[in-house]
């Protein structure tokens, strides 16, 4: 940040940092943390609601810090309940997830 100018500092490079998130879930909103290895810092990880592939939302891989733990993981705070496919090329990880209203889904792809 250039002293006086008022601008934000640069972003830390994705991956490399924990982040904090808020959670926006109640009635019929729900939200997922999708656990990752290391590998996968800094990607985008697509999500639709199963049948409506053109809805997608994503979120990036990144470092995350929890109650004196540290893991990788996309969160995604807002997902509406129901059936979700995420999008991803390895036919080996999970790629569907039931979200419900008020909780939050953790599925793990670490192996």
């Amino acid at each position: 940040m250039e002293p006086g100018g008022g601008g934000l500092p640069p972003a830390p490079p994705l991956g490399r940092y924990a982040v904090s998130v808020v959670l926006d879930i109640g009635d019929d909103v729900g939200a997922l943390v999708l656990y990752t290895p290391p590998a996968l810092a800094g990607r985008e990880i697509e999500v639709s609601p199963a049948g409506d592939e053109g809805r997608r939302t994503h979120t990036g891989v990144l470092l995350r810090r929890l109650v004196g733990r540290t893991f990788y993981a996309a969160v995604y705070p807002a997902l509406r309940a129901g059936a979700w496919r995420i999008w991803t090329d390895d036919q080996s990880l999970p790629n569907r997830v039931i979200i419900t209203g008020g909780v939050v889904t953790e599925l793990d792809w670490r192996g």
